[in-house]
C-alpha cells in the first residue's frame, strides 16, 4: 500500500512539474507573439507600425516622367447578397501623386448587417509600394437595409516601385459580417 502511495505520489510530482513547464513555455510563448508578430510584418510589409506611418507621407516630388496603371476589381463571396463595384476601372496614376478613387456598394441582404472589405494587391512585389491613406477597408461598415453608399479609397504608388512593375490591380473582397450587428433598442 505504501509503496502505491509513494509511486502515486512520484507520479503526481513528475505531472506536476511538466503541467508547470508546460504553462511557464505557453506564458513566454504569449510574450515572444509580440516580436514575432514585428518580424512578420517587416517581412511581409503587412500590418508594420513604421509602414503604415511612412504611407502617410505622400512624396513632396512625384514622378511625373512615370505612369503606371492602377486596375480595380471587385468581388463578393456566394454567400452575400450585395451589389459591389468600382465607380472608375482604371487610373493612370503618378508615383508619390495622391489620388482618390471611390467604390459603390448596395445592401441587397434584406436586413441590417455590417460588411468588411478586404484588400489585395497584385502582382506580390507590388504590395510594399502601394499606400491606401484613406480607405473603406480600415474598419467595418455598418448597412441598413437596402442602403447604397460610395466609399473613398485614397492612395499614391510610392516613387521606389521598381521600374518593371507598370501595372498593379487593387482587388477587394466585401464579406459580410451580419453577425456583429446588434439589435437597436
Amino acid at each position: 500500500m505504501k509503496l502505491e502511495r509513494d509511486a502515486r505520489g512520484k507520479s503526481n510530482r513528475s505531472l506536476t512539474a511538466k503541467l508547470f513547464i508546460f504553462a511557464l513555455g505557453s506564458f513566454g510563448f504569449g510574450f515572444a507573439l509580440v516580436p514575432l508578430y514585428n518580424v512578420l510584418c517587416a517581412v511581409t510589409g503587412q500590418g508594420d507600425q513604421s509602414a503604415l506611418a511612412r504611407a502617410a507621407v505622400v512624396s513632396e516630388h512625384p514622378d511625373l516622367t512615370r505612369m503606371v496603371s492602377v486596375d480595380f476589381l471587385t468581388d463578393v463571396p456566394a454567400n452575400g447578397n450585395w451589389e459591389f463595384h468600382p465607380m472608375v476601372k482604371t487610373m493612370q496614376v503618378h508615383p508619390g501623386q495622391l489620388y482618390l478613387t471611390h467604390f459603390y456598394a448596395h445592401n441587397l441582404m434584406g436586413h441590417d448587417t455590417v460588411a468588411q472589405a478586404v484588400p489585395d494587391i497584385s502582382p506580390s512585389k507590388a504590395v510594399a509600394w502601394f499606400r491606401k491613406t484613406e480607405c473603406f477597408c480600415f474598419s467595418p461598415q455598418h448597412f441598413s437595409v437596402n442602403q447604397e453608399r460610395v466609399m473613398p479609397v485614397r492612395f499614391f504608388v510610392d516613387p521606389a516601385l521598381p521600374k518593371y512593375i507598370d501595372r498593379l490591380t487593387l482587388t477587394y473582397t466585401f464579406y459580410d459580417s451580419s453577425t456583429m450587428v446588434k439589435p437597436e433598442k
